[in-house]
């Protein structure tokens, strides 16, 4: 039984059978070594691929907040715009003065004289009335650029999104296809 065996060893690594037996091992050892670097590969770009996306995710958060902020600046300007546009340059009237925390205080307007504006920074200019209505309804053309500007920013920002997305559900199946 020993001798059969051994015969069956010998007969299995001469010389013809060694070199396929060994090209079996190799070609194996290849094949582990292709599919552990492909795994690491994957899961890096996965790693690679949510890191984006979480990047991205943010972005867009950024962007709603500041489209918020945009839109509640757009509102304000139209009320302060309608405002002006309602007083009355003949005679003065009554008006309540927000003095903060909803506050109110009760003033009379003076059609002769000229209304502050505060350009940003801590200034503050005077202005007739039409030069400010010009001056908030230029500002308010801005606002509605910067809007339109933000929307776009933000449609991109969920297309790169939306093909992050998809990009994972591949790899996903691309996994579970070679499990």
């Amino acid at each position: 039984m020993l001798l059969i065996g051994m015969k069956l060893i010998t007969d299995f690594l001469k010389p013809s059978r060694t070199s396929f037996f060994f090209k079996i091992i190799i070609s194996l050892n290849a094949f582990i070594v292709t599919h552990s670097i492909f795994f690491m590969m994957s899961e890096q770009q996965a790693q690679e691929l949510m890191y984006q996306m979480q990047t991205l995710e943010g972005y867009f958060s950024q962007l709603a907040q500041k489209e918020s902020s945009i839109i509640s600046i757009i509102r304000e300007a139209s009320a302060a715009i309608e405002s002006l546009k309602t007083i009355d340059d003949k005679t003065g009237g009554e008006s309540l003065v927000p003095v903060g925390l909803g506050a109110f205080v009760k003033a009379k307007i003076a059609t002769d004289e000229k209304l502050i504006l505060n350009i940003g920074a801590g200034v503050a200019i005077e202005k007739d009335k039409n030069s400010a209505i010009n001056f908030l309804e230029s500002r308010l053309k801005e606002m509605e650029v910067a809007l339109q500007e933000t929307a776009g920013q933000k449609q991109q920002v969920a297309m790169s999104l939306e093909q992050g997305k998809q990009q994972m559900e591949q790899m996903m199946a691309a996994s579970r296809s070679k499990k």
